[in-house]
């Protein structure tokens, strides 16, 4: 079954851009910090993956250092959206609907807001990252904005105490906010930045978390470029 974001977070398309704020901590600020990470590099093609609503997809073509912008989206309903939101861009922005676990195209960036929980395992998004890094040209990067959470506790539970607490504040009742965890845990995994930053490095990133709000993390990861001899 491919994923759809009208099942998973049991909201539609249209209310889904309104919906990520009160869910996410920090959302805005994290869509910037990735966008400044991507276009450090100025890259000429950018591949979005998971791209939704082409949310992160628009902050990045707002940056006149970056060229154009693929999305990849197995979701139909919001790739539509995203090409609706996108139009003003022209042919900056280009549409993919298709999986990102599938072949990528050579690219200078790859990035990603809140896509890659929906890979299960450890050893998945390992896998996913040297795909990744087989795909950027040396002197790219990969700029993964999602939810990390602490291995062990206590540090886990504070965070997501801390998430549930941003909940309530957005308008969301406690116990609802709890429920909509549980209803996530269908699809969503949430590993931690440590692991996170170990995957990239295995997969021969330099990796290292340049922001980060509570459970909202931007990871940035270089694939250095190739030394060559004097």
């Amino acid at each position: 079954m491919s994923h759809s974001v009208r099942r998973h977070l049991r909201v539609d398309v249209e209310e889904y851009d309104a919906s990520i704020r009160r869910f996410i901590p920090g959302y805005e600020t994290m869509l910037t910090e990735a966008a400044v990470a991507v276009a450090a590099v100025r890259p000429a093609l950018v591949l979005d993956l998971g791209a939704g609503t082409g949310a992160l997809s628009d902050v990045l073509l707002s940056r006149p250092e970056v060229g154009t912008v693929q999305l990849v989206d197995e979701d139909e309903d919001m790739l539509a959206r995203a090409q609706e939101r996108l139009a003003g861009h022209g042919a900056r922005a280009r549409f993919s609907l298709r999986s990102f676990h599938d072949p990528l195209p050579e690219c200078d960036a790859v990035a990603a807001s809140l896509a890659l929980h929906h890979v299960r395992t450890l050893e998945e998004k390992a896998a996913l990252f040297e795909r990744v890094f087989g795909a950027l040209r040396p002197g790219g990067v990969f700029v993964n904005a999602d939810v990390t959470m602490p291995a062990e506790e206590p540090a886990r539970g504070e965070s997501w105490r801390a998430w549930a607490a941003h909940l309530v504040a957005s308008g969301i009742g406690e116990a609802r906010a709890w429920e909509h965890f549980a209803e996530w845990a269908d699809e969503d995994t949430y590993l931690s930045l440590d692991a996170e930053l170990a995957a990239l490095e295995g997969a021969g990133f330099s990796a290292r978390c340049a922001w980060r709000d509570r459970v909202s993390t931007v990871v940035v990861a270089e694939k250095k470029e190739r030394r060559t001899d004097a």
